[in-house]
């Protein structure tokens, strides 16, 4: 996986590499995950995603200052959370399984999965301390990078079309 704003790609560069349209390929459906200002609307991009196709989200937590990260599919327009992975529990993060749901372990790391959260869109805020990263298309998407070059708090609206 290449981490793209490590290499000293600019979001401009990257609005470029990953402006495409909707296809269909090889039988699967494809449609795009769009990376959206949340207040102006601005595009900062559109990523392919196929129908049923997955992603992540990974940022590092501000109580326990570990990472988390957040599995999500694509599927008829919406996002589906699959499943949460992270090291520590702690304020914030979720300390007792709903209907349906399992904790696992992966190493040094817990796993809850079972969910059936359905979302139209996710609505992030991207920090100068922290980062979120997208993991998509064995791709590594910093989203503060992407919005902002690093500089100012973004707010990111993520949706699948």
């Amino acid at each position: 996986m290449a981490i793209l704003a490590a290499v000293g790609i600019s979001a401009a560069a990257l609005y470029g590499f990953f402006f495409t349209s909707s296809a269909q390929m090889g039988g699967t459906q494809m449609g795009v995950l769009e990376i959206r200002n949340t207040f102006s609307g601005r595009l900062y991009g559109k990523v392919p995603l196929g129908d049923s196709d997955g992603f992540a989200l990974e940022f590092i937590h501000s109580v326990n200052q570990s990472p988390v990260r957040e599995s999500f599919r694509a599927k008829n327009g919406r996002l589906l959370l699959e499943s949460v992975r992270f090291y520590s529990f702690g304020a914030g993060m979720q300390s007792d399984l709903g209907e349906g749901q399992t904790l696992s372990r992966d190493g040094d790391a817990m796993v809850i999965s079972g969910f059936t959260l359905s979302l139209a869109e996710l609505n992030i805020i991207t920090g100068m301390v922290t980062d979120h990263l997208l993991f998509i298309n064995n791709e590594v998407i910093s989203l503060q990078e992407l919005a902002s070059s690093g500089k100012e708090i973004s707010h990111i609206t993520i949706r699948y079309r």
